[in-house]
């Protein structure tokens, strides 16, 4: 007899509906989306209430922390700096050789760092690469971000959804049918054929075909040195011209103005700094007031300046003087920024911000996709994946940088931090691989014995351990992982699974599995990989014991098509966060990411029916 629709269901189903609609429409945070959503199965009572925060406490959840201590303690050892050096070597720059090694790099990075923390850390290693071999950074980034995914399957280390499964699986484990065969839970390099498979793929498919599918245009890609403003920024934001000192004299009608007041003024230049008697400072605030004998640091075509200065009635000197350390360009200089899908400064605007009192930085414009904004910027409210061009102390900007609200995307100078702690970094890192491979701790365990090594030695501090901390992924996937068990506790997963087969009963189970892909997919480009992964495994799970086929490749089929995300550039933070620096158009990804879906969406369903055969 088949299952009836309960009221429990309709209700699981009308929160799997619920968190699809807010997390495509973003009306509201997906981290408050998902806090909504496990409170409200706590309240209706769909799973025991001792259980609804055991997602917080779940082995998924304390490993990604881990994982990301661990990541966070790489990069700051130096790790990618040294990798930057060895694709430098091993390219010679020649731009088919330095994409390989780049793609390959991140492949092998991408199994052991998540996605969007490499993608940050990637970003400007790629950067200083195209800086330094003129190859342009449209043709560097595309590739690099759709080979992270395509690698991130290699293991269970940094793979959000492959991390969950395990505890999905557990809770499907309990509430199989009587008689049906206990799901075993993957091993951290259960899935490495598969991941290894899927990178190679990845690789081989921007070596054959990269140049005929990336796009052409090579004005994003201009070298951009530090502290100088080049054509890049003229053509692609507007903003030219040179770095000049303006001294205000007594008759100067600046007098007594604020710096704000001053910008508004027709044709006034960009003001990048002031030195007012012996204190000079980058940045100044819009409040900060112009006074007798201040020198003022702007930034403007010639023309523009002259006539700026005669109608201001102050003295021009193209020679910077009084300014000329602070525009060093050793210390300081243009650069480019991108908001990360995580970053607090979303739907903020700049004049919100306070970049300048905060942290000493002038915003000189926003572009998101073909829109530049530089008139009136301090307005712009920003957005996930905006480009944003700043100018700043270099020291400044890695300062601002620390709390992961801006991707630095620019090669700017500065030092490694602790180049000294880079083996005790590594060497954690590997003890803590071989803790979840050759014990029976669970990866948790494992994972957070490396991360609290790495604090104990100084590789990086409890501080930088919590700003490491991505606390809005850590949120969506402990809150959204009740979801998945109240779906197979109801019974709903069983019903929709026999809805399914009820109209594809007869078909061979290769159409089932590719059903069952394809709607992974699907999701994962609408919202969140865990969050598909979480609505769909109990799905999956329930279709295999209903047909006979076998739990664990239906699930795996699941998890590893939910980071098959190649479509829209919102389909993952990835691919979000390269879009703006490689200058992206929507065509660009249509026309890369379809054929790579289906060769991804084929090698899957065949690698993971090979290996359980």
């Amino acid at each position: 007899m088949g299952l009836s629709l309960t009221p429990d269901m309709i209700l699981v189903l009308g929160l799997v509906g619920f968190t699809m609609l807010m997390l495509v429409l973003e009306w509201i945070r997906a981290d408050l989306v998902a806090l909504l959503v496990v409170v409200t199965i706590g309240l209706t009572g769909l799973i025991p209430s001792d259980r609804v925060f055991n997602g917080f406490a779940g082995n998924a959840v304390i490993a990604i922390m881990a994982i990301m201590i661990m990541g966070e303690g790489l990069d700051r050892a130096g790790v990618l700096n040294l990798t930057a050096h060895f694709v430098m070597r091993m390219a010679r720059g020649v731009e088919s050789r330095l994409g390989v090694v780049i793609n390959l790099v991140t492949s092998l990075f991408s199994a052991v760092i998540p996605s969007q923390a490499l993608a940050a850390l990637m970003i400007p290693v790629s950067s200083r690469l195209s800086a330094r071999t003129g190859v342009p950074l449209s043709r560097l980034l595309l590739p690099m971000a759709f080979c992270i995914l395509t690698a991130t399957n290699t293991t269970l280390i940094a793979n959000s959804p492959l991390i969950v499964l395990n505890d999905l699986i557990a809770s499907a484990n309990v509430n199989l049918p009587p008689g049906a065969h206990t799901i075993p839970k993957f091993g951290l390099f259960s899935v490495t054929p598969i991941g290894l498979t899927l990178a190679l793929v990845g690789v081989l498919y921007f070596y054959l075909f990269g140049r005929k599918l990336l796009p052409a245009h090579e004005d994003e890609g201009q070298k951009v040195t530090p502290g100088r403003t080049e054509s890049y920024f003229a053509e692609t934001y507007g903003i030219g011209g040179e770095t000049a000192e303006l001294t205000v004299t007594a008759e100067s009608p600046l007098v007594g103005m604020s710096i704000g007041e001053a910008e508004q003024l027709h044709d006034a230049p960009l003001i990048l700094a002031i030195k007012s008697g012996n204190d000079a400072r980058m940045a100044p605030p819009v409040d900060h007031v112009i006074w007798v004998g201040s020198v003022l640091g702007v930034l403007g075509p010639r023309e523009q300046l002259n006539k700026f200065a005669n109608n201001q009635l102050c003295r021009l000197s193209t020679q910077m003087r009084q300014l000329a350390e602070l525009f060093n360009p050793s210390r300081a200089g243009i650069s480019e920024v991108v908001i990360p899908p995580s970053s607090r400064f979303i739907k903020q605007t700049i004049g919100e911000l306070r970049l300048r009192k905060r942290f000493g930085i002038s915003v000189l414009a926003v572009t998101r996709g073909d829109q530049v904004f530089r008139d009136d910027v301090r307005g712009v409210s920003l957005r996930a994946g905006d480009t944003v061009v700043l100018h700043s102390n270099w020291r400044d900007l890695a300062l601002a940088a620390e709390d992961k609200d801006l991707v630095v995307v620019t090669d700017i100078p500065k030092e490694e931090q602790r180049p000294g702690k880079i083996w005790q970094a590594v060497g954690f890192f590997v003890m803590a691989k071989c803790l979840a491979l050759f014990t029976n701790l669970d990866l948790s365990v494992a994972m957070m014995t490396g991360a609290v090594a790495m604090l104990l030695t100084g590789v990086l501090s409890m501080d930088e351990a919590y700003k490491a901390i991505n606390w809005k992924t850590i949120f969506v996937t402990a809150c959204l992982i009740p979801l998945g068990w109240s779906m197979d506790s109801t019974g709903t997963a069983a019903w929709i699974a026999q809805e399914v087969l009820q109209h594809l009963g007869s078909s061979a189970p290769w159409v089932l599995q590719v059903c069952l892909a394809v709607l992974t997919l699907l999701f994962s480009q609408v919202m969140s990989n865990v969050g598909a992964t979480v609505m769909m495994v109990p799905i999956a799970i329930s279709v295999a014991v209903a047909t006979g086929g076998n739990p664990s490749a239906y699930a795996l089929i699941v998890a590893v098509s939910s980071s098959n995300t190649f479509l829209l550039s919102s389909g993952h933070p990835a691919l979000m966060m390269v879009t703006g620096p490689g200058g992206y158009r929507s065509s660009d990804f249509l026309r890369v990411g379809i054929p790579l879906t289906l060769l991804i969406l084929v090698v899957t369903l065949i690698a993971i029916n090979l290996m359980f055969h």
